[in-house]
């Protein structure tokens, strides 16, 4: 195994050991906690810094903090304020216990004290990779409970027995083994099952917030494993149904469904890294990779002792909606996954003609060509022993020389030139628009003057006893 890096003094932004420093001579003691000492035994960047401040009250820490720069208390029960300073925004907490006395993700009472020990403090924290703390100043890591040794053995472990207490857990476990290509430790697994009865009380922000993580993550694959292994996999019975639907081994040698759709969101996630997509891009991308052979279940069958699974495609489009609306997602990737879909085996059913491209644009929006050829890339590629492969690129090369890889081709017929002949706004001039653009897709015509003569003809043919303007 890789081994861990070393954390250096250098490895740590100057600003965060200056507010250390500062609130030292203020008498407290200030410790970094949760994923920046994570990401920086694994030689990553830390991202977010999260400092936990011992020794100082709540009056006392806020008065100094302001000293130093813009802070707001942003979780009074909490005792967390948000300090802006040098272009950062660091959280900065007391130390705090936690008792359960509701029901689901938030029925916590938290007490703060700032001579708790750091001990006892960590027990609050989830998974002993997140679990450890660091003083910049001193360069001393406390590790109460094992978290180095479970980072670089790459295994997921709870804390305590507290983890049973929160039913978010499970979903960040999730996105925590793709992140970081982790697996569930079974006695974790174990205390994730006992809290999948309370998965309906999560918030739905929270819900998407997890996944959206899992969606950015290197590993999708680790997470979905992580999902089964803790029981939670139920919850999006979609995805459930995936296990036991078997396949045709001529054209899926690495097995069912699951084992598929696991190959094929890693493959989404390493094409979203090589192509560098926008954040809502690459969303859209892994998430058709999960849902693309949703369909499948409900339509497989065995004819001639062959397994096929006959327009899956289209039982798999209102499936996606679900198991999307299940994840809370925003309604926008709805709208572009459900064509992606669709259409994710056009290329196997007909030529990539120039009429095809313009058809298939037209079907695609709001998603494009472009995002549907990786999906199509995808989907070939997790098919493991197989080699990658990519049986649309032609398409996407014609798309691209009809410049129609990101949307369709925009309608050369307009209402403009409708009212030239008389055709009012309403229902006839819709239809006309909807009859014209079907025209110009077919390649009837493909400039104004090509479509002025089509129109002059369509409007002969059908209105042949009325003069043309």
């Amino acid at each position: 195994m890789k081994p861990l890096a070393i954390i250096k003094p250098n490895d740590i932004p100057v600003t965060i050991r200056d507010i250390c420093q500062y609130l030292r001579d203020q008498g407290g003691q200030a410790w970094l906690v949760g994923g920046s000492i994570r990401d920086l035994l694994l030689g990553a960047t830390a991202k977010d810094y999260d400092l936990e401040i011992y020794g100082l009250d709540t009056h006392a820490l806020a008065c100094a903090l302001r000293k130093m720069g813009h802070c707001e208390m942003v979780g009074k029960q909490f005792g967390v304020h948000k300090l802006w300073l040098n272009g950062m925004e660091i959280d900065v907490a007391l130390p705090r216990t936690e008792f359960k006395q509701g029901h689901g993700h938030r029925g916590f009472a938290v007490q703060t004290d700032p001579n708790l020990s750091t001990e006892i403090a960590t027990l609050r924290r989830d998974f002993t990779i997140n679990a450890m703390m660091f003083d910049p100043l001193e360069n001393k890591l406390l590790d109460f409970h094992g978290g180095q040794a479970d980072l670089h053995k790459k295994i997921l472990r709870h804390v305590s027995s507290a983890f049973s207490e929160d039913p978010l857990r499970p979903l960040r476990a999730m996105q925590f083994a793709a992140r970081f290509e982790l697996t569930l430790a079974p006695a974790t697994a174990a205390l994730c099952r006992m809290l999948q009865p309370q998965a309906a009380t999560l918030p739905a922000s929270r819900i998407w917030q997890e996944w959206r993580k899992w969606v950015h993550a290197p590993s999708p694959s680790f997470g979905l494993t992580a999902l089964k292994e803790s029981g939670w996999l139920t919850t999006y019975t979609e995805l459930d149904r995936l296990q036991t639907c078997p396949q045709n081994p001529h054209y899926h040698p690495e097995g069912s469904v699951w084992s598929h759709t696991l190959q094929v969101v890693d493959q989404a996630a390493m094409i979203a890294e090589r192509n560098k997509l926008t954040p809502a891009n690459r969303e859209l991308l892994v998430l058709s990779a999960l849902c693309h052979d949703l369909g499948k279940p409900v339509t497989t069958i065995e004819s001639n002792g062959r397994i096929c699974s006959p327009n899956h495609a289209a039982a798999g489009a209102p499936l996606s909606c679900q198991l999307l609306h299940r994840l809370h997602a925003p309604a926008y990737i709805g709208k572009s996954l459900r064509p992606l879909v669709l259409d994710h085996l056009t290329h196997l059913h007909s030529e990539p003609t120039a009429r095809a491209i313009r058809r298939l644009a037209h079907r695609l929006q709001p998603a494009s060509i472009e995002m549907w050829e990786m999906l199509v890339e995808a989907d070939a590629s997790g098919r493991a022993p197989s080699p990658p492969s990519r049986p649309a690129y032609h398409w996407l090369k014609l798309a691209q020389a009809m410049q129609q890889q990101h949307q369709p081709v925009a309608a050369i017929i307009n209402g403009a030139i409708l009212m030239e002949h008389a055709i009012l706004p309403g229902k006839k001039m819709g239809d006309m628009l909807k009859k014209a653009y079907e025209a110009q897709l077919n390649g009837d015509f493909d400039s104004t003057e090509s479509g002025r003569e089509w129109l002059q003809t369509y409007l002969k043919q059908t209105n042949p006893d009325k003069p043309l303007l």
